[in-house]
C-alpha cells in the first residue's frame, strides 16, 4: 500500500513584485514543503516557479514549487494574497480602494469555491480594507483572515529607532498602530527602548529630543512613498514580514505581530481590520491585546479608524 505523508502547502496568489520577493523568500525558509504560486498572467507565474526551482539544490530543506491555479488553493494552510493594482507615484494606498476591491471580489469567490478551510493573509493595498473586504467575501471565521497590517511599519520604526538609539533594533519594543498609511500612529507612551520608557530616555539624556523622534515617525510613515519615488515600488521588506506571519501561524508561535485584524469593541473601535498587537498562531489571530494609550493615541487611533470606514463604505454598497 502506497502511503502519502501530509504535506504542508502555501498558495501565493499575486506573481508581482511582492508576491515574487515573498516567494523566494519562502524558498529560503523551510516552512513548507509546497508552494503554489497563482496569477492572472499564468506565463509570468510560471516563470517565478521555474526561477525558484532551480535554486531549490542550494536551499536547506526541499520544497516543491509550481504555478498552478485555484484548485490548488484546497488543500493550502494559508494563502497569501499580493495580487492588486499596484501604488503609483503620488497614489496614496486609499485611492486603490474601487479597483481593487473588485479585484479581491473575484479572487476569493476563486479561493472559496476550491473548497479552502485555511488562513488568508492579505497584503494587497489599501490593506486593511481589501483584508475586511476579503473576511466579508469569504465567509470564515474574522481570526482567520487578516491583514499585514501594520507589521512592515513596525518594523521600520524599530529599525530607524535602533538607529537612532544605537541598539540592536530587535530590542526596540514600539509599535505603529492603525491605518497601514497617512493615518498610522506610534504608539510612544507604550515604548520601551532596553526596558525603559522615551520619557526616561529623553529625561536621562539630552542627545535625545521628541523633536526627532516626530521626525522618525514622519519618515516611518511616508517611506512607501520615499521608496517608490526612487524605485517604483517596496517589496524586500514586505515580503519579509509576510514570512514572518507564515511562520508564526506554521509554527503555532503564540507571538504579538501588528497585523490587520478585526475589531470588535478593543480599543473602542468595532467592525473594521486595522493594525492592532495581536497573538498569532496556527487559529490565525488567537486574540488583540489592548495596550495602554494616552487619550491623544486614542483620539488618533479613532480618527484613523474613521478614515478607514469611511473610505470602505462605498465599496461595501
Amino acid at each position: 500500500m502506497e502511503l502519502h505523508a501530509k504535506v504542508t502547502r502555501v498558495a501565493l496568489i499575486g506573481a508581482g513584485a511582492v508576491g515574487s520577493s515573498f516567494a523566494y523568500q519562502m524558498s529560503t525558509a523551510g516552512l513548507c514543503e509546497e508552494l503554489v504560486i497563482i496569477d492572472v498572467n499564468k506565463a509570468k507565474a510560471e516563470g517565478e516557479a521555474m526561477d525558484l526551482n532551480h535554486g531549490t539544490p542550494f536551499s536547506s530543506s526541499p520544497m516543491r514549487i509550481w504555478a498552478g491555479d485555484y484548485s490548488d488553493c484546497k488543500e493550502a494552510e494559508v494563502i497569501v494574497i499580493t495580487a492588486g493594482a499596484p501604488q503609483k507615484p503620488g497614489e496614496t494606498r486609499l485611492d486603490l480602494v474601487a479597483k481593487n476591491a473588485l479585484i479581491m471580489k473575484e479572487m476569493v469567490r476563486q479561493i472559496m469555491e476550491s473548497g479552502f478551510d485555511g488562513i488568508i493573509v492579505v497584503a494587497s493595498n489599501p490593506v486593511d480594507i481589501m483584508s475586511h473586504l476579503a473576511w466579508k467575501y469569504s465567509g470564515l471565521p474574522k481570526s482567520r483572515v487578516f491583514g499585514s497590517g501594520t507589521v512592515l511599519d513596525t518594523a521600520r520604526l524599530r529599525q530607524m529607532l535602533g538607529e537612532y538609539f544605537h541598539i540592536d533594533s530587535r530590542n526596540a519594543h514600539a509599535y505603529i498602530l492603525g491605518e497601514h498609511g497617512d493615518t498610522e500612529f506610534a504608539a510612544w507612551s507604550n515604548s520601551r527602548i532596553y526596558g525603559k520608557t522615551i520619557d526616561e530616555l529623553l529625561a536621562e539624556d539630552d542627545r535625545y529630543s521628541q523633536a526627532d523622534l516626530d521626525q522618525i515617525y514622519i519618515n516611518v510613515r511616508d517611506a512607501a512613498y520615499h521608496i517608490i519615488e526612487r524605485k517604483g515600488a517596496t517589496y524586500y521588506a514586505i515580503g519579509l514580514g509576510l514570512v514572518r506571519i507564515v511562520r508564526a501561524i506554521l509554527g503555532n508561535e503564540n507571538c504579538l505581530l501588528t497585523v490587520g485584524a478585526h475589531v470588535d469593541g478593543q480599543y473602542g473601535i468595532s467592525g473594521i481590520h486595522i493594525g492592532v498587537p495581536a497573538i498569532i498562531n496556527r487559529q490565525g489571530v488567537r486574540e488583540i491585546i489592548e495596550v495602554s494609550l494616552t487619550e491623544e493615541e486614542l483620539k488618533k487611533f479613532h480618527h484613523s479608524a474613521e478614515v478607514l470606514r469611511q473610505t470602505m463604505e462605498p465599496v461595501l454598497r
